[in-house]
């Protein structure tokens, strides 16, 4: 019998889709471990190695655009305008690259986090393109008005012939999607427990004084680090390679990750992105976000943690400003308290599962 071959289309945007698609991928793997994931995203392997043990094939391409953004507040609507319009004018040809190397390697089905084209290529291929996300590109771009919508309309309409999408919490209505199933929260899982981590990393038990500063693979322009002197007994965590040496700052790497550190911390500081959010509330870690502007995301993300999460919204001026004394106020309770369904890695692994094991 042939090995079970997915092909596994990533969106050129940030970590965020990488991360809590490896997760589903691993927890795939963890149930059906003859099958081998193609992962096709141009972020760097060892992300992918990060969240993904098992066995893949990492196919450098980008087949979508995203947003350009020079860090994870600031977006270039000019820059990201052109390079869709180069998409659209490769669209075909890139199509036709893949297609060939889908049949290739016997792939049987398409998990797409959420490039259109991956529909296309599926279709291309005659095989079924399946997506998970909790926005469409078409939202995004629509909200932006002008040019922008027309790509929006096109966009819209390679979603259209998707076969089935796993639409995650903290969503739009993605109505071009013809049938949609509703899952709970992905995304990646701690690896070690809290003993464990402050051993290894030195690390005073005192998660009452603990924070995770994390802003995603794009990092964060000029974050006021200097605001740290205010909280000289507590002990703050970074993966920002760019950090200043502080004594009350740790650096982090591989092999850990921010949902590795989130059980050690009193509260997650970030900016709206549905990967922190989503850990953050599976490990049950109370989350500070700042607001962003220019996507339209970050408001169905926001909502989200007020209904779901311990949390805090922050202007960009309290953020930058000269003090935090943020974190020194009490967070606000969740809307809802019925907490809400964290089991999406597992309820996307069980359906591609069973197509395979179906003779998919």
């Amino acid at each position: 019998m042939p090995r079970p071959v997915l092909y596994v289309a990533i969106t050129h945007h940030g970590f965020g889709h990488l991360t809590r698609t490896a997760s589903v991928v691993a927890e795939i793997q963890q149930q059906l471990p003859d099958l081998l994931p193609i992962l096709v995203t141009n972020a760097p392997r060892w992300l992918i190695e990060a969240y993904l043990p098992g066995d893949f094939i990492h196919r450098p391409r980008a087949l979508d655009v995203g947003v350009i953004q020079t860090d994870s507040l600031s977006v270039d609507k000019a820059t990201t305008l052109a390079k869709l319009r180069q998409l659209q004018a490769q669209a075909k040809s890139l199509i036709v690259a893949e297609v060939d190397f889908i049949q290739q390697n016997r792939v049987s089905l398409i998990l797409a986090d959420i490039p259109p084209l991956a529909a296309a290529i599926a279709q291309e291929s005659g095989i079924p393109c399946w997506m998970t996300s909790n926005f469409g590109w078409d939202f995004i771009y629509r909200a932006w008005e002008g040019e922008f919508v027309e790509i929006a309309d096109w966009i819209a309409e390679r979603y259209r012939t998707c076969d089935c999408l796993f639409r995650l919490p903290f969503h739009e209505p993605m109505s071009a999607f013809p049938r949609v199933v509703d899952v709970g929260l992905t995304g990646g899982t701690p690896r070690y427990s809290t003993t464990e981590l402050q051993a290894a990393l030195n690390l005073r038990d005192q998660p009452e004084q603990t924070v995770l500063l994390t802003f995603g693979g794009l990092g964060l322009n000029q974050i006021p680090y200097r605001n740290l002197d205010h909280f000289p007994d507590w002990q703050f965590l970074t993966f920002d390679r760019q950090a200043p040496s502080l004594p009350n700052l740790r650096l982090l790497s591989h092999p850990y990750r921010p949902v590795d550190v989130m059980p050690l911390c009193r509260q997650v500081v970030s900016k709206p992105g549905y990967g922190t959010f989503a850990e953050a509330c599976r490990t049950d870690t109370p989350i500070i976000s700042i607001t962003r502007e220019d996507f339209a995301e970050s408001a169905l993300l926001l909502e989200g943690i007020r209904n779901y999460c311990d949390h805090q919204i922050l202007s960009p001026e309290e953020f930058f400003g000269p003090t935090w004394q943020f974190l020194h106020q009490p967070l606000h309770p969740p809307a809802y308290s019925q907490p809400i369904d964290v089991g999406g890695n597992e309820a996307i692994a069980d359906a591609v599962v069973d197509f395979f094991r179906k003779g998919g």
